[in-house]
């Protein structure tokens, strides 16, 4: 899978124990957001340091994409464990990234798979996606293949706007992989992914098409437009 690490400061901040430590992480937010980098690190290594998840996210977030530090998969691992396992989303999904390309660590499929379902039972659409994948292809014991629960997953992501997930169903339901195989719905899910960026997915539609008769294409588009104009909700 591509590897996705650039990700942005967005995670929602988590409610902060003393106004002092407020102010010292929303003066290290402010400095991020102006590239302000080394600053921002000085405000939140402190609070890192006394446990804080968010800050800590953070920092491993920095560590993870070298803003303002030199890149360290294993130092942006050591700040997002604890951030992760006091809940914080994307440095959840980050580990799962981690573990799944082998980055900063060995490689390992079932830390990958634990670190995206905590994320992806809270929503996150990126964590969803991956967890899909990881269990489409499953890797022996530890990650028994379970398509059905994949399609789930990439439903939950595709519902999200998430350009991959939208892929990864469509591909699954042309094939019938763990839900009927349905041509129009799967060129519905591929239609929207390649108008939400995944350019390549046009040379999968062209191939599909060739399956369908012309009522079936102006449909699958219909139901497309309606899905994204309802951003999502209906989708059938």
């Amino acid at each position: 899978m591509t590897r996705l690490f650039r990700v942005g400061l967005t995670i929602v901040l988590a409610a902060l124990a003393a106004p002092i430590a407020a102010q010292d992480f929303d003066k290290g937010l402010a400095a991020a957001q102006a590239g302000d980098y080394e600053t921002a690190f000085q405000e939140w290594l402190p609070l890192a340091e006394q446990g804080d998840a968010t800050a800590q996210s953070y920092l491993g977030s920095m560590y993870a994409n070298g803003w303002g530090v030199p890149q360290d998969f294993a130092e942006a691992i050591r700040w997002l464990r604890p951030a992760g396992e006091q809940g914080i989303v994307r440095a959840q999904t980050l580990l799962g990234m981690f573990y799944d390309e082998g980055m900063g660590v060995p490689e390992d499929d079932v830390e990958a798979v634990r670190w995206h379902r905590m994320a992806a039972e809270q929503g996150e659409a990126e964590a969803q996606m991956r967890l899909g994948f990881l269990l489409s292809r499953g890797i022996g014991k530890g990650v028994p293949k379970d398509e059905s629960e994949a399609v789930r997953w990439f439903r939950l992501a595709a519902e999200q706007g998430n350009a991959e997930g939208q892929t990864q169903l469509g591909l699954m339901i042309a094939q019938g992989f763990g839900v009927p195989q349905d041509l129009v719905q799967a060129h519905m899910w591929l239609y929207i992914a390649a108008e939400n960026g995944n350019e390549a997915v046009r040379d999968v539609l062209v191939k599909l098409e060739i399956s369908m008769t012309d009522g079936q294409i102006a449909d699958a588009q219909s139901r497309a437009l309606v899905c994204m104009a309802t951003l999502y909700r209906d989708c059938e």
